[in-house]
């Protein structure tokens, strides 16, 4: 009852809520730059050290003071449009961890390093603040428009469109990398010029997955048609608890994973064929990088839409507006 009370009134302790969790993140940050302990702080996923910390430290703190001005001040426009990217930066401290099931997976294979449990942990409750500044951007937001907190006075489920193209248009990015690794499982090599066996390296890969290769089965690409799945299903009308919540969860969890990453994989081929980095994709047609692994941002985009359409939908009348 109490988790359900405290559900029902987000709209008044979120904007407090990301507040405090925005001033300890960057007093950790702050910390960890001061005296040195591994606390996981890290920007970009990869760049580690006390200039990051500081940098960190920083911009949290500021996000700490545009939190004080949406309490203080509920009737500006302004700070909103501030707030949305620090959503996009708690994303990107916490990029890692909307990767978790490749973290787990790690112990199903071979010869992977050993895991950072601080930076996992860290990137947790990156995470968990993009969850709060969205709530608090949400509320403020609507406060300065004058529509319901809750709702937002957003269209009736009956107005709530379907979105079935956007649906039909993060299966069909998926195809080209479907299909592109089950051909390699097949023992197709298009697109792959480089030695041994495209789409899976035996020294890091798994039993599980090096018999399912054998098979022309490739692990990711069953992961992809999930993903096809997971689209689909959000055409529906399924309202009913708990398939709502389960939905909503993995399609917005794989719209904020994946349309970050597949222009992350874009960005560094691109860089990777103008020779300024080696990330080990030069056995890769750059069609391979960008068809395959940019659609993973097509898909993220649309299953996002998707998901937003679904949840319009489903949603049931609200009874404080």
């Amino acid at each position: 009852m109490e988790l359900r009370r405290l559900g029902d009134g987000w709209p008044s302790w979120a904007g407090r809520a990301a507040l405090v969790w925005s001033a300890g993140y960057a007093a950790g940050a702050a910390v960890a730059a001061l005296t040195g302990p591994a606390f996981g702080y890290a920007l970009l996923g990869s760049l580690h050290g006390t200039a990051a910390e500081w940098i960190l430290a920083a911009l949290y703190g500021g996000a700490a003071v545009l939190a004080g001005v949406m309490l203080r001040r509920p009737g500006l426009r302004w700070p909103v449009r501030l707030a949305w990217p620090v959503v996009g930066l708690c994303l990107t401290s916490g990029f890692g961890f909307l990767f978790s099931l490749t973290r787990v997976l790690f112990f199903l294979s071979r010869n992977q390093p050993p895991m950072d449990w601080a930076a996992w942990t860290n990137e947790g409750v990156a995470v968990a603040g993009s969850v709060l500044w969205l709530a608090a951007a949400l509320a403020y937001r609507r406060r300065a428009r004058g529509v319901c907190p809750h709702c937002g006075g957003g269209r009736s489920r009956v107005d709530a469109p379907r979105r079935t193209r956007a649906a039909f248009v993060a299966v069909a990015a998926l195809v080209p990398y479907t299909v592109m690794k089950t051909a390699w499982a097949l023992g197709s090599t298009i697109g792959y010029t480089g030695e041994g066996s495209p789409g899976l390296d035996p020294h890091y890969a798994s039993d599980l997955a090096l018999r399912l290769y054998a098979h022309g089965v490739d692990a990711t690409a069953v992961l992809a048609l999930v993903g096809m799945g997971l689209a689909l299903a959000l055409t529906t009308a399924w309202s009913a608890r708990p398939v709502r919540p389960v939905l909503l969860g993995l399609g917005w969890a794989g719209a904020a994973t994946l349309a970050p990453f597949g222009v992350f994989l874009a960005v560094v081929g691109t860089l990777m064929w103008t020779g300024a980095v080696d990330v080990g994709f030069a056995g890769h047609a750059p069609w391979v990088v960008l068809v395959a692994y940019g659609g993973f941002s097509v898909y993220g985009l649309a299953l996002g839409r998707a998901t937003r359409a679904y949840q319009l939908r489903t949603r049931r009348a609200c009874a404080r507006c």
